[in-house]
């Protein structure tokens, strides 16, 4: 059982590992073709931000946030591969954080084509984070092996 799921803790978090790696190499000087997508889809997420809550955001260059991005994929991925929690608290706070930025579903028509491939992204990131909530949940409440106690040796004198 030990070898299955640690398989499928590779296999889960190649996912993140090779996408990190993949915007690490295009990255350049301007954040690459990450930030160039990334950058009004933040900008709307701010705006929304700003106009429903009254919170001003502060000004932070698109190339800073891909290099977090960045960080927090290989990090979180890296960890998860070894069974940690905090391995997958970060991956959990990454597409918590990430998911309703990127893919924003509603901020698209239901009759253009685009929504239905952001929309099952979306979805797909969700899954991906109830995978990573089921992971801490079960994690959290599997039993310990129990340690052996020592019995003391009654004296005889």
């Amino acid at each position: 059982m030990g070898f299955v799921s640690f398989v499928g803790r590779v296999l889960f978090a190649s996912m993140f590992l090779l996408s990190a790696y993949q915007e690490f190499n295009e990255f350049g000087v301007d954040g690459g073709p990450a930030a160039k997508t990334l950058k009004p889809k933040f900008d709307r997420a701010f705006q929304h931000i700003y106009t429903h809550a009254g919170l001003h955001v502060p000004e932070i260059e698109i190339k800073y946030i891909v290099a977090g991005t960045i960080a927090l994929k290989g990090l979180g991925g890296t960890l998860f591969i070894f069974g940690s929690s905090f391995g997958a608290t970060v991956l959990a706070l990454y597409l918590a954080v990430i998911t309703p930025i990127v893919f924003d579903f509603y901020n698209y028509s239901t009759e253009k084509p685009e929504f239905i491939h952001i929309f099952s992204r979306f979805a797909q990131n969700l899954a991906l984070f109830g995978a990573m909530l089921f992971f801490l949940g079960m994690k959290n409440s599997s039993p310990r092996k129990p340690t052996k106690k020592k019995v003391p040796k009654t004296k005889t004198t």
